[in-house]
């Protein structure tokens, strides 16, 4: 109990004489050097919010109107440039201005100033708002570019010239426009043309113009009403109805997972390792909570994407309810959480108001693996209950978990900046077996061992056995290219700005008066036990079907797909689609996420990448027929339906809001449940690469990652991840579950490097050699 005794700031004692007050002034420093960090973090909010609440101008505008107007006072001149004057030309002599009176002119003067510049702000937000709701230049063809588009370019530079912070554009962004229902629809019917027979077609088409008639323009005005309303007429719901009240679990349905370097591992020491991954992920949340942090912005353009969803990332936790989970954000956390063989600990990585450095993390870490205690009693498999279905979860929290030591315990878990799991297992690509190792990697990231992960968390940290790291988020406070943003970072910070000592330990020296982890206690009562033996029986029976297969592609990359004149997500979408067709002899519904956050707290909508003419090139490649023409024209279809999800003009987001609508107005859509209960047998997703810059590939070749993944949708369906890596190299991962004997990870992985090959083939063959020049939009350039 030393840390206890170090916490205590003074002791006192009574006797005879009275009282003995025996103060502690190291622990006195500790609290008064603590109080000083959070004073200098509530000093640099508030500095942010002005800075935020005058952009695109600068707070030190303001101080040109206040120092003309000093410098007119002080210097003994009139400071309303003849306005006083002649107002009291026109008085009569009794009411001419006193001294006192000239005072109040002038401060009414300043008034009028700052409100003319609060104004020019306003109308400067204004005109920037108005640009970003600009999205025609996506659409506009390589070597085409309008000139509406070329001022709209130079104009956007103009009033994005001055360094803005993380959340600077947040109160510019446009908000997420309602499509026609008309429009929805019509989208719709042509998405599904290619999966339905003519009588099944015909059958869908007059429930949509039933809906459309009777139903659904009155469904509209009240989502249109709440477009006005709200910031975002989609967020809230999807988080709520997709996330939050989901009551299976949580791990595998929900969580995904990202992973680490594909051919190199930094150092082989745990401890070390885990002390770098800690340093670099605080040091991001340092960044985040200064705003210091660079605006994401679409791919090489200065376009900003919307960074709601940094502000949860970090001491955040999932609690579980009985209708609905609710999602628990706090201010500030000085202590991480770390799971390691069956105890739980609490790591403080602040002291005396500075951050440890990853050398004393490493050494705090280190006397946790060195710990020879045992778990207490149902401690070791307490996780398990975050892994399990969420009722029982909720109902175990409330009546075990509300008070006393187990609520103390769990606070500390729930209220840490993350979680952290020392993994007792080693990890990675290398071995005898490279294939089946990467996809166990996968499993263990993915589910572990179904009680050494907190899934609560909004994300947790995996350190190996043998130094391999990996994460495991949770999906309801932000979607992947968020975390895929931090994780980029992390990895980079330890490879390279961090580093190691030739003994792979961490950099740096050790206060060795430094107080050891806090071992966290529980009482777990028999009937917790047993429901912690029924939720990890629920989660190994959903762990033990997952079917996980991590493969790299080496053949070619986006480098030789662009000179060809083609998107390379296009022509992943479309050898997606031959893989399945070759794998299951038909099209099927096909989800592919796409970002909306073009727009204000914007999260993603669907990409429905099984379009008529994506399905016409299958058929063509696979009946032998002439197939060039009939792949571009898939290009271009794949890249509109793309743009027009990004730009709002998406089909699924709308139709799930017009469906949650309906069940608040207590109407029943035959049109609207139909769709909304169609199963996306093929869900894919894009992990984009947004940090370029902190990898040198050049010259470290072998830093490439591995990008990430997730469970499947449907039980009778594939997930697909995938991650193009620099110009040679595309990542896939491909999930499905043992129990469909009509799905086979390992065999759809082998049908997408086949499908890869053969429309390489076809694009070489029929492709003349002169073609030069990626398929990118001439206007990205521009930007």
């Amino acid at each position: 109990m030393a840390e206890a005794h170090q916490a205590v700031a003074f002791q006192f004692t009574i006797t005879p004489e009275g009282i003995d007050l025996q103060l502690s002034y190291q622990a006195l420093n500790q609290i008064y050097l603590s109080g000083v960090r959070s004073w200098k973090k509530r000093v640099s909010r508030m500095r942010n919010r002005v800075i935020k609440g005058v952009y695109p101008a600068s707070p030190s505008s303001w101080l040109f109107v206040a120092i003309g107007i000093l410098a007119t006072m002080y210097m003994q001149s009139d400071p309303s440039m003849g306005l006083i004057a002649k107002i009291q030309q026109h008085l009569p002599l009794r009411y001419r201005l006193t001294f006192d009176l000239q005072s109040v002119v002038v401060v009414a003067l300043k008034v009028v100033c700052t409100l003319l510049w609060l104004s020019l702000i306003l109308a400067l937000r204004f005109c920037l708002k108005l640009l970003l709701s600009y999205h025609q230049w996506m659409f506009e063809q390589h070597g085409r570019v309008s000139n509406t588009t070329k001022v709209w370019v130079t104009l956007l530079r103009l009033l994005s010239g001055r360094k803005p912070l993380l959340y600077s554009y947040q109160t510019s962004l446009p908000h997420l426009p309602v499509p026609a229902v008309r429009d929805t629809l019509t989208r719709y019917l042509e998405s599904v043309r290619p999966l339905l027979t003519d009588l099944e077609y015909k059958r869908m088409t007059d429930l949509a113009n039933e809906f459309e008639s009777s139903l659904g323009n009155r469904l509209q005005r009240y989502l249109k009403l709440k477009a006005l309303w709200a910031t975002n007429y989609v967020s809230d719901w999807w988080e709520e109805y997709i996330y939050l009240r989901g009551r299976g679990p949580i791990m595998v349905n929900s969580n995904y997972y990202g992973m680490d370097f594909l051919y190199v591992t930094p150092t082989s020491v745990q401890a070390a390792r885990a002390g770098n991954t800690i340093t670099a992920l605080l040091l991001y949340r340092r960044m985040v909570n200064r705003e210091e942090l660079t605006p994401s912005r679409v791919p090489g353009t200065v376009i900003p994407l919307c960074a709601a969803q940094c502000e949860r990332m970090f001491n955040t936790t999932r609690t579980p309810g009985v209708e609905t989970d609710v999602l628990q954000h706090w201010q500030d956390s000085e202590f991480v959480a770390v799971y390691s063989r069956g105890r739980y600990y609490r790591l403080w990585v602040y002291r005396a108001g500075r951050l440890l450095s990853a050398r004393e993390i490493e050494h705090q870490i280190q006397w946790i693996l060195d710990d020879p205690s045992p778990p207490l009693p149902g401690e070791e498999k307490l996780g398990a209950l975050t892994a399990g279905d969420r009722v029982p979860w909720a109902q175990i929290r409330k009546e075990h978990f509300s008070s006393g030591v187990n609520k103390r315990s769990l606070d500390i878990i729930e209220k840490a900046a993350f979680f952290v799991t020392l993994d007792d297992e080693a990890q990675g690509m290398k071995g005898d077996d490279p294939t089946g190792n990467l996809d166990r990697y996968a499993k263990s990231l993915l589910h572990g061992k179904c009680y050494d992960r907190w899934f609560d968390k909004s994300f947790s940290i995996v350190i190996y056995k043998n130094g391999k790291s990996g994460l495991n988020a949770e999906h309801s406070w932000a979607d992947a290219p968020t975390v895929a943003h931090l994780w980029e970072y992390t990895l980079a910070t330890d490879a390279f700005q961090l580093g190691y000592t030739e003994d792979g330990h961490c950099k740096g020296e050790v206060e060795r008066s430094l107080p050891p982890p806090h071992r966290l206690s529980w009482e777990i009562p028999s009937e917790v036990q047993d429901q912690i033996f029924s939720s990890l029986t629920v989660a190994k029976a959903l762990a033990d079907d997952v079917d996980c297969h991590v493969f790299p592609f080496r053949d070619f990359g986006k480098g030789k797909i662009k000179k060809l004149r083609v998107s390379p997500d296009a022509f992943i979408q479309i050898s997606l689609q031959l893989a399945y067709f070759r794998d299951r002899g038909s099209f099927c519904l096909t989800y592919e996420a796409s970002m909306t956050r073009l727009f204000r707290e914007g999260r993603t909508e669907t990409v429905r990448s099984c379009s008529n003419q994506s399905c016409a090139f299958v058929k063509a490649l696979e009946g032998g027929e002439k197939r060039l023409k009939v792949l571009k024209a898939s290009n271009r279809q794949h890249q509109n339906l793309y743009r027009m999800a990004m730009t709002g003009a998406g089909i699924d987001r709308h139709l799930f809001c017009l469906y949650v609508v309906s069940k608040y107005l207590g109407v029943d859509s035959p049109f609207l449940k139909e769709v909304l209960s169609e199963p996306w047998c093929l869900s894919t997703s894009q992990t984009p690469v947004q940090q370029m810059e902190l990898f040198d590939l050049k010259n470290h070749p072998d830093f490439v990652s591995l990008g990430g993944g997730f469970g499947p949708v449907a039980d009778d369906g594939y997930g697909v991840s995938y991650i193009i890596v620099g110009e040679d190299m595309i990542n896939f991962h491909v999930s499905s579950k043992h129990s469909c004997g009509e799905t086979d990870s390992h065999r759809f992985g082998a049908q997408i490097a086949k499908a890869l090959q053969d429309i390489m083939a076809v694009l070489s063959a029929d492709t003349p050699s002169s073609s030069k020049g990626p398929a990118q939009p001439q206007s990205k350039k521009l930007l």
